[in-house]
């Protein structure tokens, strides 16, 4: 069996209590080395095969995870972060099937997701955004046309863009068009929950110069949108006057 498995955004304590078990019990584990905190493979047990995939074709992963299913062993193949976001697992699983060898998924915590804990803020407020963009600039990786960060910033919804800080400024350019304000706040978190974690807040008129300041040109996500800073109505979750399902209005 083969298992694919979120390692979290980095702190070693936020992989899920099945990940981590099923990472002690491991035979093998072919892990994306350039992304996971390699302090999780102090969690396998003695003997455990390790493979780091950052120099790695598929080809050659798809090869690991065949010989040692032949072999009867478990395989973890850690991912960092939530392997359904910006994983490339969707070829690795179709290789497997193809093969007759069995998978599983597990989830894990997002960078995007922990990005938003370490600025202790919420992407969806009621008068704000009840939505959130997940989404990326095109570079090597095509994005689809319609997905152009332009347009996408054009819906002022709360963003979470990826693998874009290396190109700020153009990231900037697009989403000032699209949001036709300069003013929208913007936080940068790099390496989300890592030891060396740092966040550096701005708005998109002064974020790029920011980012360069700090010489930061990777390992980030760059949040975006109104939900960071500014008024927000509060929650009728919670409201004495909201009648719900589980409770009656007290005023």
């Amino acid at each position: 069996m083969v298992y694919f498995l979120g390692a979290g955004p980095g702190d070693v304590d936020l992989i899920t209590v099945k990940g981590r078990g099923l990472l002690e019990a491991a035979d093998v584990v072919v892990y994306a080395g350039s992304l996971v905190w390699d302090e999780h493979l102090k969690f396998c047990k003695e003997g455990c095969e390790f493979h780091n995939s950052a120099s790695m074709t598929l080809e050659e992963v798809i090869q690991v995870m065949e010989k040692s299913q032949m072999q009867r062993k478990s395989i973890v193949r850690l991912h960092t972060g939530d392997p359904s976001i910006y994983g490339a697992i969707r070829e690795q699983m179709d290789c497997l099937l193809e093969k007759g060898i069995a998978y599983e998924v597990i989830p894990g915590v997002s960078s995007f997701t922990a990005s938003c804990a370490a600025i202790k803020r919420e992407f969806t407020l009621p008068d704000v955004s009840q939505t959130v963009i997940i989404t990326r600039l095109e570079g090597k990786t095509p994005v689809p046309k319609d997905e152009d960060l332009e347009l996408l910033a054009a819906h002022k919804c709360s963003m979470a863009i990826f693998l874009s800080v290396q190109d700020i400024e153009r990231v900037v350019e697009k989403l000032q068009k699209g949001y036709q304000r300069k003013d929208v706040p913007v936080a940068v978190v790099y390496k989300a929950t890592w030891p060396e974690q740092k966040i550096i807040y701005g708005t998109l008129e002064n974020i790029a110069d920011r980012v360069k300041d700090e010489n930061i040109s990777s390992f980030s996500q760059i949040l975006v949108g109104d939900f960071i800073e500014g008024a927000y109505e509060r929650s009728l979750l919670y409201h004495p006057e909201f009648t719900h399902g589980f409770r009656e209005a007290s005023k």
